[in-house]
């Protein structure tokens, strides 16, 4: 356990969970293995079919349940820090039993939003009396709000992604595929310091205008804008996510005519971004500019995404979230624009909330990067 990861998973945030749980007029929380486990615990879990649980009650011991022969890997992970008492069960018991029979009679219960559905349907068969409810909705506000030590892993993972697309250029050549420019950038993530790569989107010509486009085994030609959108998971969990345009050789005119309203727009949602300003505020920010220049049909999708333990997590930056944003906040500003058939951008950073303002985690240049 080295400093980082303690201040990155503290032992305070089991009593923080705790008191939202009770807060919230939950009976106790239920975390199996994913990112509400990882937040409140540090313990990376596997996912697997034997159920690992922390079981949370808003009164009363926490306590965990563990396959038996995953204890020494619970054991050995950053809950063993936080006084809990590890309960595990062989291959006959029923894990689903113990839980019902330790709580009692809860009434109330949050699941976490990544369990399994067969796990949650366990549980309901196990405590057919109590509510299900999400357990986002207790920890949400927690999660939000990240700490200065959080702030410092998504720096660092802002970094790394960022030496990945300032080698992006050496990967881009006429008459190469999609799929082999992805292969090369998947490897440069890693070697970046990246532990998982998450998603390698290189969209390229009419490619370009799918914001979640598959790599293909497409060519790539002369004159074409390629997206860039890239991301993976850094050894403390914290994600990265950024993407960047490129071009071998000239785009066509109407693409850059287009791409400069896009960095505009870009440049305005950040400069929105500051304490009490709502998240629908930012997303209007960056619509505002692109509708004016007569894109905005094709800006298709919200401006932004929390980031965290998960690449997609709460806030979103969409019209209709009147959710003020607080310091800690970190989320993604990524405006686009897609025309069917010919081409797309889009140009995304990660940015805190900061007292007075947002901070950029990405300082790759925003201009179209001509190769």
């Amino acid at each position: 356990m080295t400093t980082e990861s303690s201040d990155l998973y503290p032992v305070t945030r089991l009593a923080a969970a705790r008191e939202a749980t009770a807060a919230a007029g939950l009976d106790a929380l239920l975390l199996t293995p994913g990112p509400d486990l990882r937040y409140v615990t540090g313990y990376e879990a596997l996912p697997l079919e034997r159920l690992t649980c922390l079981v949370l009650p808003a009164a009363g011991e926490a306590f965990m349940m563990v396959p038996r022969l995953e204890l020494p890997a619970a054991e050995h992970s950053p809950a063993s820090r936080l006084g809990l008492e590890f309960v595990p069960w062989d291959e006959t018991d029923d894990p689903y039993a113990t839980v019902a029979a330790r709580l009692g009679a809860p009434r109330r219960v949050g699941l976490a939003d990544r369990m399994w559905a067969m796990q949650s349907l366990r549980l309901r068969e196990a405590m057919p009396g109590a509510e299900q409810v999400l357990a986002g909705t207790v920890l949400r506000g927690l999660r939000m709000r990240k700490s200065a030590a959080e702030v410092a892993a998504l720096r660092e993972a802002g970094a790394a992604i960022d030496a990945v697309h300032a080698q992006v250029p050496g990967f881009l050549k006429a008459g190469r595929t999609e799929r082999e420019i992805g292969r090369d950038i998947a490897e440069a993530i890693v070697a970046a310091g990246h532990s998982t790569v998450d998603f390698v989107i290189v969209g390229s010509g009419p490619n370009g205008a799918s914001p979640h486009h598959e790599l293909s085994d497409r060519v790539v030609a002369e004159g074409e804008p390629i997206v860039v959108d890239i991301g993976g998971q850094m050894p403390s969990g914290y994600c990265s996510d950024s993407t960047r345009v490129y071009a071998i050789g000239e785009p066509p005119a109407g693409f850059l005519a287009y791409y400069e309203v896009l960095r505009r727009a870009q440049q305005a949602a950040c400069d929105a971004v500051r304490p009490g300003v709502p998240c629908e505020a930012v997303d209007a920010a960056a619509r505002e500019v692109i509708a004016a220049e007569g894109y905005g049909e094709y800006f298709i999708h919200r401006t932004g995404h929390g980031i965290g333990l998960e690449t997609h997590e709460e806030p979103y930056i969409v019209a209709g979230n009147t959710e003020p944003l607080a310091p800690g906040f970190a989320f993604s500003v990524e405006p686009g624009i897609y025309l069917p058939g010919a081409h797309g951008a889009r140009i995304e950073d990660i940015l805190v909330c900061t007292g007075d303002g947002g901070e950029r985690v990405n300082h790759r240049p925003r201009e179209l990067v001509v190769v």
